[in-house]
């Protein structure tokens, strides 16, 4: 169905218009300058780290995995209230994700929780930063030292986010972006990785390109690799939406604000959390949780007469271990994670965007006033 309000939009200017025309005058769509001067930006951001652009979030985590030799008879630690590519990252290299149950507040996995399923075959967690929110990191990292533990941050919600003062994306041994056209900045469908390690690093560019090291022919493969990259055409849309990063940012932030006071009135309605001493917030999505002396069923009550008035909303997350792809899965490895089953049956994703007007915040704030009255919850 559309609707006169999406649930996202991307925000193209002319110069990333033009960045991308100019490309398809040359002949390089594939491996080229605008590859080097994306990452080269990436790079910058986030303190030297070395940046490998590639095609999706998606891919960044499996070349995670895959390049930490993690696979069958490992376990890997990941929350479920997240989307479903970090647990199946895991699966394809045949290791098993373990899930853990996330903090009331932030929705990020919980480290305490994280400590009590660690076991002999644990080789990993990924921390994710939950719609832009960054997750105890002093805590992960400890435990991930203590433990000996790789440590990979799931940034791909969360690009631009600080932690005490740093980038997120720069704590763990390997981060991940996603650029798709729903997040803080695009590149059409792509992604990229942080790693600490050169050697590391180097690997992965490789295994991004069908396992070709540089220094070897076009048909010479080392190893087995995958078709990840990223093509000049997406390199030059994420270079130009890059550039203006921080006014994107304080776009998003000044929409979150506008939303928090149109809804903090609602009694049904916990507005997500938006100042931390210690953390800045990178707004992926603005997602609202249907209040605990509320009936759940309001969630869905609110999504689909929303959708009637012309207005998107998402039900974010469906929790990965509840998946149909993941039910023999869980058959072999149930879970008990009731913070998780609780907060996703009450949560709602409202439309939210760069060049979202107070106007079209005013509609939909407006209309869940009126739902809410018409069910006698407000």
């Amino acid at each position: 169905m559309i609707h006169s309000i999406p649930l996202s939009a991307p925000d193209i200017t002319e110069a990333e218009i033009e960045a991308v025309t100019a490309v398809l005058r040359t002949n390089s769509l594939s491996l080229g300058p605008g590859l080097e001067e994306f990452e080269a930006l990436l790079s910058e951001r986030h303190h030297k780290t070395s940046a490998i652009a590639v095609s999706s979030g998606t891919a960044a985590l499996h070349l995670a995995i895959r390049a930490l030799k993690i696979g069958p008879g490992d376990e890997v630690i990941v929350p479920s209230f997240t989307f479903i590519a970090v647990a199946n990252a895991v699966l394809y290299e045949g290791a098993v994700p373990v899930f853990v149950d996330i903090d009331p507040d932030t929705w990020n996995m919980n480290p305490a929780l994280v400590e009590a399923a660690i076991t002999p075959r644990t080789r990993a967690m990924v921390v994710v930063h939950t719609f832009g929110v960054p997750a105890e990191l002093d805590a992960f990292c400890e435990i991930a030292q203590r433990h000996h533990l790789f440590l990979i941050e799931d940034a791909c919600e969360a690009i631009g986010a600080t932690y005490r003062g740093m980038p997120v994306g720069t704590f763990g041994d390997i981060a991940v972006f996603g650029f798709y056209p729903n997040k803080q900045i695009t590149t059409g469908e792509g992604g990229a990785l942080l790693v600490r390690d050169p050697q590391l690093a180097y690997r992965i560019r490789a295994m991004r390109n069908q396992g070709r090291y540089p220094t070897e022919g076009w048909f010479q493969h080392r190893e087995l690799g995958f078709n990840y990259r990223l093509s000049e055409l997406a390199c030059a849309l994420g270079i130009a939406q890059l550039k203006r990063l921080e006014s994107i940012l304080a776009l998003r932030a000044h929409v979150a604000a506008l939303y928090r006071q149109r809804l903090v009135e609602f009694s049904a309605i916990q507005c997500p959390v938006a100042h931390f001493s210690d953390r800045t917030v990178s707004w992926f999505v603005y997602v609202i949780r249907i209040a605990e002396q509320a009936p759940a069923e309001l969630r869905d009550c609110l999504v689909n007469r929303l959708s009637e008035r012309g207005i998107a909303a998402g039900r974010y997350f469906a929790p990965i271990h509840h998946q149909p792809a993941y039910e023999a899965f869980s058959q072999v490895h149930p879970s008990h994670l009731p913070i998780t089953e609780t907060i996703a049956q009450r949560t709602i994703a409202l439309p939210f965007f760069n060049r979202m007007t107070p106007v079209l915040v005013d509609r939909v704030s407006d209309a869940i006033r009126s739902i809410l009255q018409e069910e006698n919850a407000l």
